[in-house]
């Protein structure tokens, strides 16, 4: 057994057989130099429909310091990576995703900020290759999130760094099944050391990004982090109520003093009917996020069910 401290490197895939062997590659390049720590590689494959199982466990046979998580079946876009993350057993943990937007290259700088003291170090990507509207509509999401959140959340970050073994081990103990990890680790109130770089566009294979899970993590983070959405709702509720009691004062009033030049009409009922609705359902919808993640947490279902485990 080598006495040397061992760092972790977690990354999540889905469907990734052109990037697993190239990701492979950049993360040994980029380690190479660093000879004073021993790395274990933790893939996790979150049930993949492809080829990238049968790649990673290629060359898992080959290094035996790659491990292999294979899920039982697919437990989404935050369970899945959630999960590798507390599962891995290095002093510090490196996380990136598999698709190459993370580049290896920087893990070094992460170290190098770690062995300064850091307990947490973010990359943040303020510039992105990658499509510009939702790179646009993420970065006004933090800025709006981070302005009625009870903390100030790290902008511009998508779980891409480095965590030491403590910060994780109070995630452990948190043990929340389906969390917003960026916010819970500002919630930790550890110093954050960030590295800006450059995302590049994806190159190969398809984004499993879509409209759905970017508005669920979204939506995960507001009711994780702020009650101000549903405070705004009980307060504009109580404010239109007020107002629909006095407009229907005054329309009666003016109903009684002008009976016959007075029409009731059936337009204002109407409208006034499917504003009210409007704005009921809408409320209803962010009680509604609030109470399903009540619900999520109070289930206790397993964040994620092995099927294989490799090398470990």
């Amino acid at each position: 057994m080598s006495s040397r401290t061992m760092l972790s490197i977690v990354t999540p895939c889905y469907n990734e057989e052109e990037n697993v062997e190239e990701l492979y590659r950049r993360i040994k390049a980029a380690i190479a130099p660093i000879t004073q720590y021993d790395f274990e590689i933790l893939i996790i494959d979150n049930a993949s429909e492809d080829g990238t199982v049968a790649k990673v466990k290629k060359i898992a046979a080959v290094d035996l310091n790659v491990k292999l998580i294979i899920n039982t079946r697919n437990f989404g876009h935050i369970r899945s990576p959630y999960y590798g993350l507390i599962q891995s057993t290095g002093a510090a943990t490196i996380y990136l995703a598999s698709d190459l937007q993370d580049p290896p290259e920087i893990i070094p700088d992460f170290i190098r900020e770690w062995e300064k003291g850091y307990k947490l170090v973010m990359a943040t990507k303020p510039i992105s290759k990658g499509n510009a509207l939702v790179h646009s509509l993420r970065r006004s999401y933090y800025r709006v999130l981070d302005g009625i959140s009870d903390i100030s959340l790290l902008s511009d970050s998508t779980g891409f760094g480095l965590y030491d073994r403590a910060v994780l081990d109070h995630i452990r103990k948190i043990n929340d099944p389906y969390p917003y990890l960026r916010g819970l680790l500002c919630e930790l109130g550890y110093e954050i050391k960030t590295i800006p770089f450059e995302q590049p566009r994806r190159l190969r294979g398809i984004s499993k990004n879509n409209l759905y899970t970017l508005y669920d993590i979204a939506m995960l983070g507001v009711v994780s982090h702020s009650k101000v959405p549903i405070r705004i709702a009980a307060f504009l509720g109580f404010l239109l109520g007020t107002l629909s009691v006095l407009a229907a004062i005054v329309y009666l009033v003016l109903k009684l003093m002008y009976w016959d030049q007075f029409p009731f009409g059936v337009a204002p009922i109407v409208i006034s009917v499917f504003f009210l609705f409007g704005v009921q359902f809408m409320f209803i919808g962010i009680l509604g996020e609030y109470i399903g993640s009540i619900h999520t947490y109070v289930q206790r279902r397993p964040t994620v069910v092995e099927k294989e485990r490799i090398n470990f």
